[in-house]
C-alpha cells in the first residue's frame, strides 16, 4: 500500500514509518519538524520512503493514490504542549480536518493517534474505551486534551457521514529509542537524570501511577488496528500499572546510578492514576503487549547512552 505517516519524523511517526516499510509500502512522511527530527528518519531514506516538510493545518496535496493514512502530528508531552500550544490546537482541530479531507478525497483509510489524556484525571479505573473522562478544557493541559477530544469527534463525524474508513487509537504512556531529551515525560526525565547523576524529579509524593508501553508493543497495536475495520476508539497501552515512586527507583536500580530522589509540587492537573483496560484490544486486534518493562529500559537506556555520548 501507499500510505502516509503525518509527524512522520517524531518519536512514535519514525517507528511506524520504520515498520511498514519493513511490510513492503511505500510510506510518505509529512513533518513541520516543530517536534520531529530528521534523524529519526534519515536511516529510512529509499525509493519506498518519502520526507515532505510541511504543516498539514495547511492544504495537502499528494499526487496519485494513496491508501491508507496515521494521523500522529501533534506535540504529545505536556512540556511540549504548553511550549506551543496554539500549534496543539491547531493539528487537532485543523490537521484532523486537512487529513481527514485527503482521506474522503482518496477514498483512504484513517488512523488518528488519540490519547490517554481524553480520560483527563479519571474516576474510572482502570479505564475503558465508554469512559467519557473528566477533563478541565481551560487548564493549561486544555489545549492538548481537547484537541485529540475534537479529532476524536471529527474522525467519527466523517465516518457517520461520508463514510470514511476510520480507526481512533487511545494511546497510553508509550516510550522507548528517539524519545527527546528534552521531552519533559517522567521516561527520558529519570532516564537521563539516572545517567547523569542528578537527582531523579518526583512529581508531588509520587504515588501517582502511570502504566509504560514499550514503543514496539505500540507500533504493532497500530499496524493491528489498520488492517481491522474497527471504527469506534481502542485503547492501546500496557495495563502493567505503577506509582511514579516505584518507577523511579526501578530506573535507579537497572541504572545502577547513585542518584537520590527529590521531590517537587504537582503539576495542575496532573493525572492521579492511568492504566488503560485493553480488554478490547485483545478481543478485536488480538494484541497485548509483550516487551517486559526490564527488557524495554534497558534498550531506551542504551538508546540515552548513546545519545548522551555516556560509556
Amino acid at each position: 500500500m501507499k500510505i502516509l505517516v503525518t509527524g512522520g519524523a517524531g518519536f512514535l511517526g519514525s517507528h511506524l514509518c520504520e515498520r511498514l516499510l519493513q511490510d513492503d509500502h511505500e510510506v510518505i512522511c509529512i513533518d513541520n519538524l516543530i517536534t520531529g527530527s530528521i534523524d529519526n528518519i534519515a536511516h529510512l531514506r529509499s525509493e519506498r520512503f518519502d520526507f515532505i516538510k510541511h504543516d498539514v493545518t495547511n492544504y495537502i496535496y499528494i499526487k496519485g493514490p494513496l491508501h491508507f493514512i496515521f494521523h500522529l502530528a501533534s506535540p504529545a508531552s505536556p512540556q511540549l504542549y504548553l511550549e506551543y500550544p496554539i500549534q496543539t490546537l491547531k493539528v487537532g482541530s485543523l490537521g484532523t480536518h486537512k487529513t481527514l479531507g485527503l482521506a474522503k478525497e482518496k477514498k483512504a483509510g484513517f488512523l488518528l493517534a488519540s490519547t490517554s489524556e481524553v480520560y483527563g484525571d479519571p474516576l474510572v479505573h482502570p479505564q475503558r474505551e465508554n469512559y467519557w473522562g473528566n477533563v478541565n478544557p481551560v487548564g493549561p493541559r486544555g489545549v492538548y486534551d481537547e484537541a485529540k477530544r475534537f479529532a476524536e469527534a471529527l474522525v467519527m463525524a466523517y465516518h457517520r457521514y461520508h463514510g470514511v474508513d476510520t480507526r481512533i487509537a487511545r494511546i497510553f504512556n508509550t516510550y522507548g529509542p528517539r524519545m527527546q531529551l528534552n521531552d519533559g515525560r517522567v521516561v527520558p526525565n529519570f532516564i537521563s537524570q539516572a545517567l547523569t547523576h542528578k537527582p531523579l524529579t518526583v512529581f508531588g509524593d509520587g504515588s501517582q501511577t502511570r502504566s509504560f508501553c514499550y514503543v514496539s508493543d505500540l507500533i504493532e497495536g497500530l499496524v493491528a488496528l489498520m488492517k481491522k475495520k474497527y471504527h469506534d476508539p481502542v485503547n492501546l497501552g500496557n495495563p502493567v500499572e505503577m506509582t511514579i515512586l516505584e518507577f523511579a527507583r526501578e530506573i535507579l536500580s537497572i541504572s545502577g546510578s547513585t542518584a537520590e530522589i527529590s521531590f517537587c509540587d504537582l503539576p495542575i492537573d496532573d493525572p492521579k492514576i492511568r492504566q488503560p483496560d485493553i480488554s478490547l484490544a485483545r478481543a478485536e486486534l488480538n494484541w497485548e503487549p509483550k516487551v517486559s518493562l526490564s527488557e524495554g529500559l534497558e534498550k531506551t537506556f542504551n538508546h540515552f547512552r548513546t545519545t548522551l555520548k555516556i560509556q
